[in-house]
């Protein structure tokens, strides 16, 4: 499951050890009069995850990922997309805590599952641990100014690695 905004769309100011600015290789695009940064670095990366996974866009974005992203990042022509439940006014309860726990929930089935996002709160943490009793789980959860990088990506590679083994 991967979101787009934080993850591949980037924002915010990201600074290194040295105060330095850093902003991962990219270019900006104008999306339905949003102006977005995509990261050609997260885009790397997501390809070679699709290697081992099934990408399958996790973003409020839905249908629509599918009409900008693949011509701007050089994706496949489309990849599967949730929908999620419109919010209402009433209180959440405890599976809608996070907005997508329900669709993630029922896309997945008690197949394992990797879910990548910068918005990941405890909600998302409970379900995951809950999850993984009976299918393998794993959240990563991304710096929003700088998206996936080599080091999610090598923890969702050794990740993949270990359902194999099994």
């Amino acid at each position: 499951m991967v979101d787009i905004d934080g993850v591949i769309s980037l924002f915010g100011d990201h600074r290194s050890e040295t105060g330095q600015h850093e902003r991962p290789d990219g270019s900006f695009h104008s999306i339905e009069g949003t102006l977005h940064f995509l990261s050609s670095t997260a885009t790397a990366h997501l390809l070679a995850l699709s290697v081992v996974f099934e990408p399958i866009w996790c973003s409020g974005w839905e249908e629509k990922a599918n009409e900008h992203l693949p011509h701007l990042l050089g994706l496949p022509t489309a990849l599967p997309f949730l929908r999620f439940p419109r919010m209402t006014r009433s209180p959440p309860t405890r599976s809608h805590a996070h907005w997508k726990l329900e669709a993630i929930d029922d896309y997945a089935g008690r197949r394992p599952l990797a879910w990548i996002d910068d918005a990941l709160n405890p909600a998302c943490h409970a379900w995951a641990e809950e999850r993984s009793a009976s299918a393998p789980t794993l959240l990563v959860e991304t710096d929003p100014a700088v998206g996936l990088t080599e080091r999610e990506m090598r923890l969702l590679m050794d990740w993949a690695g270990t359902l194999e083994a099994k």
